[in-house]
């Protein structure tokens, strides 16, 4: 879609600095864009871009905007961030799903429930007693088990399995591969073999919740394994048996939660993160990309490290850690210079010794 800036502006809530009868008809990167582009400005790293950018606009905060060329028109919004995402919504639109109705390739079981205006692609299988709420796509190879629910204005993208028992709330995405509801990893050892814990709990995944691809959701072994409303997941994130992860979480790539470890609300962990079970993590917690976690956290704590540790610690002592080959160095002279005094203070003792017995 195309349109003038003046009416981007309007619509995204930014104020025009320069030409506002501009026209723009897609989005693009500062270093890619052209004339017929709008591209944004959020990470101060990307700023001297500003000065050679071919972009039509830049979408830019107050700060920022004092620093960009004068022939250059500016959105200034006080969210640059949020407003180039609105501006993307409106110049291109979320993604159209292929398809219409209800594929005769499907598999549904007669006792399944469809709501309306459903895209079901071909070789989705729907079990018997499951519900899918209205206007919910599901992509080919897909699975939904005996008695699980899915709801409303969902996405379940190719090869997701959802098993039994599991619930999904309303507009909930899954990319591909995501596994919703396996078997928790329980297993009692007794004299010397593991045997399985039968998992017979299940998944709940509130609303407006997304996973990237191959993200797996392990059953409860009892209860409830848990994933709070608006909480946004990366790639390959591995949630353990009887987790219970907040509201608004955001999960970047390889988080691995292991089993009863409870999250609060707007808990940031960068990726590669790892934590223990039987935890609490605290609301508003940021744990740093690979951290190890092993201890509970409280509110609105910043920890990194392996083991984590709270952040200004962990900045310490990796200062010290890079230091480590000279303060070796340093160790190993002192090192020296203490044994060649030694050898000196008994070279001393026995010239004093071999005098008194003359």
């Amino acid at each position: 879609m195309s349109m003038t800036l003046q009416e981007l502006a309007t619509k995204i809530g930014a104020t025009i600095q320069g030409d506002g009868s501009r026209s723009v008809s897609a989005c693009a990167a500062l270093d890619k864009a052209g004339p017929s582009d709008l591209s944004f400005l959020a990470n101060p790293k990307y700023i001297k871009m500003l000065a050679d950018t071919q972009a039509g606009a830049v979408v830019l905060g107050q700060a920022d905007a004092a620093l960009a060329p004068k022939s250059l028109t500016v959105l200034l919004a006080k969210d640059p961030y949020f407003a180039f995402r609105q501006a993307v919504v409106e110049l291109h639109g979320f993604r159209k799903h292929p398809g219409s109705g209800i594929s005769p390739q499907a598999v549904i079981h007669p006792t399944a429930t469809l709501g309306s205006d459903c895209i079901i692609h071909p070789l989705v299988v729907i079990e018997e007693g499951a519900v899918i709420g209205d206007r919910t796509v599901i992509y080919p190879h897909s699975y939904v088990g005996k008695n699980a629910r899915v709801g409303e204005d969902c996405q379940l993208f190719a090869n997701v399995t959802v098993y039994d028992e599991c619930i999904l709330g309303n507009r909930v995405t899954l990319h591909a591969g995501c596994v919703i509801g396996q078997d928790g990893f329980g297993y009692a050892t007794h004299q010397g073999r593991h045997h399985k814990i039968p998992q017979v709990g299940h998944v709940v995944v509130e609303d407006d919740v997304e996973m990237g691809a191959g993200c797996t959701i392990d059953r409860a072994t009892i209860g409830v394994t848990r994933i709070g409303a608006g909480t946004k997941f990366s790639d390959l994130v591995a949630i353990g048996h009887g987790a219970s992860i907040g509201r608004h979480n955001l999960f970047v790539a390889q988080v691995g939660i292991a089993g009863s470890t409870e999250t609060g609300d707007y808990v940031v962990m960068g990726g590669q993160v790892g934590v223990a079970g039987h935890l609490r993590i605290g609301h508003q917690v940021k744990l740093a990309a690979k951290s190890g976690v092993m201890d509970d956290i409280p509110d609105k704590a910043v920890w990194g490290g392996q083991p984590a540790v709270e952040m200004s610690l962990m900045k310490r002592s990796m200062l010290l850690i890079m230091r480590l080959p000279d303060i070796f160095s340093e160790f190993r002279k002192l090192q020296r210079r203490v044994s060649k005094l030694e050898d000196n203070a008994k070279n001393t003792d026995s010239s004093s010794g071999n005098t008194s017995a003359r």
